[in-house]
């Protein structure tokens, strides 16, 4: 059960942070740079618990990968969501009254976008986090929160930058996107930790 509530732990404060920092222009243009980092810290604080994943995408791509326990991937998702969701009415409570616009991403570009930089994200997780040649090291959730913090500036306006469905779920309750492009974040995001699983096992055939 630890495991699983560092997972909650870490995905509320994460789509905590984004709700904070971007309704009501709370942090500007340096949002992702809050973002980045808040993934960053929780991943510090409970990487040796979980895993740090706070992504259903994540433990989509480690599951794929080999280094997630088949009895924990359905455990791990049911948390990240219920995080996120907690997190949306946390943000709507402090920030009540500040005015929201939902996105209105253009599919094909915001499915692109999700698709790559959650890509990005999970093939960083794989090497950085769970691989033998990495094993050990002290920058992993520094790696792992620069990513994310990279993607929200570069496409976050294209998409809202989620690579993440917990995030995406949470913003759709916020309000900052609307629930009829939910399916752009689950399918993007979904296919982007597969594919990285894929393409971290096929450049690392001896890495089980």
């Amino acid at each position: 059960m630890n495991k699983y509530i560092a997972e909650f732990i870490g995905t509320f404060f994460l789509v905590l942070t984004i709700g904070s920092t971007v309704i009501g222009n709370g942090a500007g243009a340096l949002a992702p740079l809050a973002i980045g980092s808040a993934l960053m810290v929780m991943i510090f604080a409970g990487g040796h618990i979980s895993g740090g994943h706070f992504n259903p995408a994540v433990t989509l791509g480690v599951w794929l990968r080999g280094k997630c326990d088949t009895k924990d991937v359905a455990p791990y998702m049911t948390f990240q969501i219920i995080a996120g969701v907690l997190a949306a009415f946390a943000v709507e409570f402090l920030k009540g009254g500040a005015s929201v616009t939902p996105l209105q991403p253009a599919t094909v570009p915001a499915l692109l976008a999700e698709f790559l930089f959650t890509f990005a994200l999970v093939y960083v997780v794989l090497n950085a986090a769970t691989a033998k040649g990495t094993s050990g090291n002290s920058f992993y959730g520094l790696a792992i929160g620069f990513t994310v913090m990279v993607g929200a500036f570069s496409v976050g306006n294209i998409s809202g930058g989620a690579f993440n469905p917990a995030v995406a779920v949470g913003i759709s309750v916020m309000g900052l996107s609307s629930w009829s492009n939910i399916w752009i974040y689950l399918v993007a995001d979904f296919a982007g930790g597969a594919v990285a699983a894929s393409a971290f096992k096929a450049l690392n055939p001896a890495d089980r």
